[in-house]
């Protein structure tokens, strides 16, 4: 059997506000005796739930395909949304008790749906129906809370910026060669000026609280520290939104621009020429622009300080089952496939970021984009600090409130000020209930 290594830390704190999840779970959630396996015999019916867009639902389907070739008699039902309705679904989900008995997991919402018993203990299932052997140990502690697993890891990423050379060119501007947030906004600001109305530079960073986070970090500090209280200030968020402002009045697209292509992004549309996100969403964006868009630039974000470890390989996605669910064994026998298995490999590529199983990585074929995404993450080698302390409870909700706050700075129906009061707010709710 697999023999673990627990050493994460932190105290855990009270369940959200934001979500009633405490006590929805309608299944056991106890250790069996005996290890469990799964009959292959027996017909099954899973529910699978991922976020994503077409592209990635075609690559799940595809691995559905492959994995009923070797479990005909496993029945997998899939359904995905954009990643904000996914868990306004499973919150929903987890009120009635009736989550999907496999879910594709974010690591921001791993500690809360943990604590509140809503997923399953996959310990007496690894070493068996999970193999470990192709999983490294800091790997499988990623999926690990109160020493106990409750996700295996699909895959890992990191922060980067994306440029579209295409409309660069267009633009008659060079790639950004990097330098300070200020240095960012200004090369944004040549882009759209060289763009003449067409397009923009890019769109207002300070929505994102991962670049926030990234400042932080640089500055020797995290959004939320091992004990769960804040490591940042009300005046620090002030300066942070207050950095955006050139950008929110005219440097930027217009975030009524950005409305009228959602559920498209505004990069994957050719209106703007960068984004700041996860490196593992290049193939999605190469899907969304379509013909005439062969490539496209991935490089280090902007610096806060030269020489700061403020960057971090992130759990791109996690694989976690339901503990309702009325099939463990057989769901479990689904995770290993899209975990580890050489046809997930195969079929995922990067789409969900770099395979963090050998045995996937092995098989997977690094078309010129995955390639990218591999060569990206050795080039900033020397910026990659540990990983953050787990996400708090709450602390998806509090992500999401960030976002919100950042459309409406963009909207011009908040000041920075109110959006500091909303968001401190907010995150008063979530710690201390």
């Amino acid at each position: 059997m697999f023999s673990k290594k627990r050493a994460l830390a932190g105290a855990a704190v009270a369940a959200s506000a934001a979500l009633v999840l405490a006590g929805c779970a309608g299944g056991s959630n106890e250790t069996p005796d005996a290890a469990p396996t799964f009959d292959p015999n027996e017909e099954v019916t899973l529910n699978l739930a991922f976020w994503g867009n077409d592209v990635r639902a075609d690559l799940y389907n595809e691995a559905i395909v492959a994995f009923n070739e070797e479990f005909p008699n496993i029945t997998v039902n899939s359904t995905f949304l954009t990643f904000p309705e996914f868990w306004e679904k499973r919150q929903t989900e987890a009120a009635g008790g009736n989550l999907p008995d496999v879910m594709q997991f974010d690591y921001s919402y791993l500690r809360q749906y943990a604590e509140n018993n809503l997923l399953l203990d996959l310990d007496p299932y690894l070493g068996n129906i999970i193999e470990t052997d192709p999983l490294p140990e800091n790997i499988l502690d990623i999926g690990v809370v109160n020493d106990t697993t409750y996700g295996i890891t699909t895959s890992t990423n990191a922060w980067g910026l994306f440029t579209n050379p295409v409309l660069l060119e267009n633009a008659g501007v060079a790639e950004f060669e990097g330098g300070s947030w200020d240095d960012y906004a200004e090369w944004m600001g040549e882009v759209t000026d060289g763009a003449g109305g067409e397009f923009w530079g890019g769109s207002d960073f300070t929505g994102r609280i991962q670049n926030f986070e990234l400042q932080l970090r640089a500055e020797g500090q995290n959004v939320f520290n091992e004990d769960g209280t804040p490591g940042f200030d009300e005046e620090r968020l002030t300066e942070f939104w207050e950095s955006g402002q050139d950008i929110r009045d005219g440097i930027g697209i217009p975030q009524q621009r950005v409305a009228e292509v959602a559920p498209k992004g505004a990069f994957d549309s050719a209106l703007t020429a960068s984004e700041l996100t996860w490196d593992n969403f290049g193939a999605g964006y190469l899907a969304g622009l379509g013909e005439g868009y062969t490539e496209l630039g991935l490089i280090a974000p902007p610096v806060t300080e030269e020489g700061a470890k403020d960057l971090y390989l992130k759990p791109s996605m996690l694989h976690t089952i339901s503990a309702s669910t009325e099939h463990p064994e057989a769901a479990a026998t689904l995770v290993n496939f899209l975990v580890n298995s050489p046809e997930s490999g195969e079929i995922f590529g990067t789409n969900r970021g770099l395979p963090a199983s050998e045995t996937a990585l092995a098989a997977a074929e690094l078309d010129p984009l995955s390639q990218q995404v591999k060569d990206y993450e050795a080039s900033i080698a020397d910026r990659l600090g540990d990983a953050p302390p787990v996400p708090i409870v709450g602390y998806g909700t509090l992500e999401e409130k960030f976002r919100q706050l950042g459309e409406e700075l963009n909207f011009g129906t908040v000041t920075v000020d109110d959006a500091v009061s909303q968001f401190f707010a907010e995150m008063d709710v979530v710690l201390n209930q």
